[in-house]
């Protein structure tokens, strides 16, 4: 229902900030990380969740879009509510959340206040699933297949990229610089860093 809100913050609190639009204030729940960067009285664009409940109706914002994406994953793994992915995500970065679920790394995820050894392992395992990583081909800008893209962990650490929200023709300029036989959560990183400098 609501893809965004822009406007003046007008209110935060541990986990809530308050977005006025129009002469309207949204109270959004959102993560530690984006509130690092929010401060009163300044403008700020949040992405946003709207969960409806049947007994209430909660919006949720967040400052990147890929901080949207994994909450949205996130909460779509069984036993995740909308309070265990915002704590998640204000433990770790979407990036340290794709790297954790990527190498299987449970004591990572268990960062997050509330989460437990055997919820952080359901989050790998349903995940890991979702995104398959186990496919041996990818796809490359234009349709084709990419050459070289099946090779190595290249296809994993593509497929793992997607809990961020990014496609194959995101990523493709970059991965394919990288030596295909690194691990898996090596791949991940150095993408993101090569991503992250353009």
């Amino acid at each position: 229902m609501y893809y965004s809100v822009r406007g003046e913050v007008i209110s935060l609190a541990p986990g809530i900030a308050v977005v006025e639009c129009a002469g309207v204030g949204y109270r959004c729940q959102t993560t530690i990380n984006t509130q690092k960067n929010l401060a009163i009285g300044t403008e700020a664009r949040l992405y946003t969740y709207l969960n409806v409940r049947e007994d209430a109706m909660e919006l949720f914002g967040f400052g990147t879009q890929e901080e949207l994406s994994a909450f949205k994953t996130l909460i779509g793994v069984s036993g995740v509510g909308p309070k265990v992915g915002l704590a998640i995500l204000s433990a770790l970065s979407p990036q340290q959340i794709s790297l954790a679920i990527a190498s299987g790394d449970v004591k990572t995820i268990t960062l997050a206040q509330g989460v437990g050894k055997k919820l952080a392992q359901r989050i790998i395992l349903e995940l890991k699933d979702k995104f398959n990583l186990g496919s041996s081909e990818q796809i490359a800008p234009g349709g084709a297949p990419a050459s070289g893209y099946s090779t190595g962990n290249v296809p994993k650490a593509i497929e793992a990229l997607g809990v961020l929200g990014y496609s194959s023709a995101d990523v493709a300029p970059f991965i394919s610089t990288l030596d295909s036989t690194l691990p898996v959560e090596q791949l991940i990183g150095e993408t993101l860093k090569l991503m992250g400098k353009r």
